[in-house]
């Protein structure tokens, strides 16, 4: 049976850092949440507290009604996966998967039979007698995930367990955890610092900063309505731009002077505050002549054009020099030469206005420098 998880008022402190910052979060049995965040951010020392690898100052922890804020790691009805699988080298795949279940006292029957239905769930019967270093990295992974669930724990804790492998086998095993996690009914607590794994795989994210949550919610809340600017900067690929609320309206004046209508506020924005205006790159749209029915439309010229797959992204510089990008589907559309004047144009409802934060930039990232 899978558990609810609740963290309440948890903080931990190093020293005088805070890692975790009196956080609250109920975890529903039977879902997949991440916890996302860049290094730093808290996440995996949430999950250790859930383990119980680490002890929190303050709050409390439960799982399944029980409070087991002091209770050490083997007392819990948890399993962990680590990045780095901790296979035993001596020991061949069975007995690598059946370790935990021998250290129980399970007979050997049942332990033999629950071996292979875990190594089956995760296709690696057919390597049972093989060791580790005989073995791919996806091949540890899914031995290592079939070590956690023999045991058959409520909650199931995976702490990046997915970065050691290349891009192509990272997705491919976003697909055959969300699977398993469905086929089993646990509840997986999953810590990833990319983004893109968790929005394939979770019910729900929580993403953090500087050790508290800075939002909670479904991938496509995330993704299409960020509380914060930082949030929108962290999920997918935001274009940023530096202004003022003009007045009490939905209009953004820009550094470059331009009046932009938004479609949506967020915050409590004061007249003429300084704002960030945010729109993603697959809703900018590209025309050589000036779209003037369009209330948003900046001039700017290409910098560079991408070819990436099914997609084209085109890397924009504004009147002024700020960044900007635009993506759109390869059908229909066609790369630009590097110098050719283009208007950049969007609709109002994708266009959000935000307090201004001193974002950096990240990678592939219109952002504020």
């Amino acid at each position: 049976m899978s558990a609810d998880i609740e963290i309440d008022q948890v903080t931990k402190l190093y020293g005088t850092f805070r890692a975790v910052d009196d956080v609250s979060l109920k975890i529903q049995n039977g879902s997949f949440i991440s916890l996302l965040g860049s290094s730093g951010a808290g996440k995996s020392t949430i999950l250790r507290m859930i383990g119980g690898f680490e002890l929190p100052d303050y709050g409390a922890v439960r799982i399944g009604g029980k409070d087991v804020t002091l209770l050490p790691p083997y007392s819990r009805d948890v399993n962990t996966v680590f990045q780095n699988y901790a296979l035993f080298p001596h020991m061949n795949v069975a007995e690598n998967v059946a370790y935990g279940l021998r250290r129980d006292g399970i007979a050997p029957e049942e332990r033999r039979r629950r071996v292979r239905e875990a190594l089956d769930m995760v296709e690696m019967l057919s390597y049972a007698e093989r060791r580790p270093t005989q073995l791919s990295g996806g091949q540890q992974q899914r031995v290592a995930l079939a070590r956690a669930i023999v045991k058959r724990p409520s909650v199931l804790l995976l702490d990046e367990p997915l970065g050691a492998l290349d891009r192509k086998l990272r997705q491919q095993m976003q697909v055959e955890l969300k699977l398993l996690q469905r086929q089993l009914g646990l509840t997986f607590v999953f810590v990833t610092h990319d983004q893109e794994e968790a929005l394939a795989m979770s019910d729900q994210i929580a993403v953090m900063r500087h050790g508290k949550i800075e939002q909670l919610g479904g991938p496509t809340e995330l993704y299409d309505m960020p509380s914060t600017a930082f949030v929108a900067s962290f999920i997918g690929t935001q274009n940023f731009l530096v202004g003022a609320r003009v007045d009490s309206t939905t209009t953004m004046r820009s550094e470059g002077g331009a009046n932009l209508t938004v479609g949506r506020v967020v915050g409590d924005l004061q007249s003429n505050a300084q704002v960030l205006g945010a729109v993603r790159p697959e809703n900018v749209m590209l025309s050589m002549d000036e779209p003037k029915a369009s209330a948003n439309r900046l001039r700017a010229t290409v910098a560079a054009s991408v070819m990436l797959g099914d997609t084209l992204e085109f890397i924009l510089m504004l009147d002024g020099g700020r960044e900007f990008m635009a993506r759109m589907p390869r059908r229909g559309a066609e790369l630009l030469p590097s110098g050719a004047e283009v208007w950049a144009h969007w609709e109002v409802p994708f266009f959000t206005m935000y307090p201004y934060e001193d974002l950096q930039a990240k990678p592939g990232m219109g952002g504020v420098q």
